[in-house]
């Protein structure tokens, strides 16, 4: 059998994937990261896009958008605490346009109320996720 890691994708809302896998790759901080089992141990902040998870035993990787979040490994665990996680099936490319749009106008509009970090960073969110989408439609 191959060697494996146990992986938890959870956010605030529920547990989005549990399970074993080869490996899991995903966008750190300061760059993609690939986890491998027993990989050194490690604690970071990961960026907004897809976590890819190759599970054991099973031909297609599972796929999970993040909205960014905190990525612990140990050599036989990773858990991946998102800030707000979607499965890939689960994703929507018009929703995500119109969030972009919205975020888009508030970066533009000076008199607008809204925090312009805040539209910033929804503007980052937005686009990681149409990122997203795009790369499991070329894997499917």
């Amino acid at each position: 059998m191959a060697h494996t890691i146990h992986v938890d994708v959870v956010s605030a809302e529920e547990q989005i994937f549990s399970g074993e896998a080869e490996f899991v790759a995903l966008p750190g901080e300061v760059g993609e990261l690939g986890i491998y089992p027993q990989h050194t141990p490690l604690i970071t902040r990961i960026r907004p896009g897809a976590v890819r998870i190759k599970v054991a035993g099973q031909a297609e990787e599972e796929f999970v958008f993040v909205a960014g979040g905190i990525l612990e490994v140990q050599p036989n665990l990773v858990t991946v605490l998102a800030d707000t996680a979607i499965r890939g099936k689960d994703l929507d490319e018009a929703k995500a346009t119109e969030a972009k749009r919205l975020a888009e106008e508030s970066l533009v509009n000076k008199e607008s109320k809204i925090d312009y970090a805040k539209a910033q960073a929804e503007f980052a969110v937005a686009i990681a996720q149409l990122a997203a989408i795009q790369r499991l439609r070329r894997k499917q």
